[in-house]
């Protein structure tokens, strides 16, 4: 599971354009937080970088979580 921190999330219209930026890029297994300013995806650490890279592009400046 990979936790990516979306700071300049901050309504509705966000997760709908980041959802959809998503969506087009093919993924599917994943959950966006308003709340929490993350989205959270199932996906292999390669796949975490398209959807990193994916987030970017729709104008946000996303932050993949380390633990």
């Amino acid at each position: 599971m990979h936790t990516i921190y979306v700071p300049d999330m901050n309504c509705k219209h966000c997760v709908k354009r980041i959802t959809e930026a998503l969506n087009e890029a093919g993924f599917s297994d994943f959950e966006v937080d308003l709340e929490g300013k993350k989205v959270a995806a199932k996906v292999s650490d390669e796949e975490a970088k398209k959807i990193l890279s994916r987030i970017e592009e729709a104008g946000y400046s996303p932050v993949e979580a380390t633990i």
